[in-house]
């Protein structure tokens, strides 16, 4: 985890928009939150790998990836983050679809 993801994450749970047919309230979307944070480890980026992605964004994902030795960027924007200008061979992007069989087989 990464201070850019997870105030990307704070932003996005935080919109109610989203959620109006969402079983959880506000508070048990933060609460859910926290229990996944209690999982994650955090880790700075010490380099910057740009430019790299076609949105400039979504560069803190891969940066994040390779600074914490990640073997997964799992993402809906598939569009844009596969795109790297720069590769990491030991990094795959997938969908959570994908992702899901892949560690299920």
């Amino acid at each position: 985890m990464g201070a850019a993801l997870f105030a990307e994450y704070e932003d996005v749970l935080g919109r109610a928009e989203l959620f109006e047919a969402c079983r959880l309230n506000l508070a048990e979307r933060d609460e859910l939150l926290d229990i996944f944070l209690a999982t994650c480890i955090w880790t700075r980026i010490y380099f910057a790998w740009r430019p790299n992605l076609p949105d400039e964004a979504d560069n803190h994902l891969v940066e994040l990836a390779v600074a914490g030795g990640a073997r997964y960027v799992v993402t809906r924007n598939l569009r844009d983050v596969a795109r790297m200008e720069l590769r990491f061979p030991e990094l795959r992007v997938m969908s959570p679809e994908d992702f899901l069989k892949e560690i299920t087989a």
